[in-house]
């Protein structure tokens, strides 16, 4: 069974900072992606940020620039750094993970960006 335990999230001003951290119990090498979604209410989940397994990146192009998504097998972590945040980013922001099979999503966290 996937366990994904997101923390990380909070309340931060315009241009501040957050990283949020995606941690699993077990190794995450089993994993073939890990990455990051993020849902505002009335709207549907969108993708943030994607690494595989071989440390492929994916991010969605409203990021593009200012979050980095990295993944740590040693700590069992996927980690999403995020910089210059604006008030749109506010959203809950959920972990995934995917293997050939099985598509898990952690409870999600959440990200207020406001003054």
């Amino acid at each position: 069974q996937v366990q994904l335990v997101e923390s990380g999230g909070g309340l931060v001003q315009p241009g501040g900072s957050l990283t949020l951290a995606c941690t699993e119990s077990r190794s995450i090498s089993r994993f073939n992606a890990m990455g990051w979604y993020r849902q505002v209410p009335g709207k549907e989940r969108e993708l943030v940020a994607t690494i595989t397994s071989r440390g492929e990146r994916n991010y969605a192009d409203s990021v593009k620039g200012r979050f980095t998504i990295s993944r740590d097998s040693a700590v069992n972590t996927v980690s999403l750094q995020m910089t210059s945040l604006k008030p749109e980013d506010t959203a809950v922001y959920y972990c995934v993970a995917r293997t050939s099979y099985v598509e898990s999503w952690g409870q999600g966290t959440q990200v207020t960006v406001s003054s």
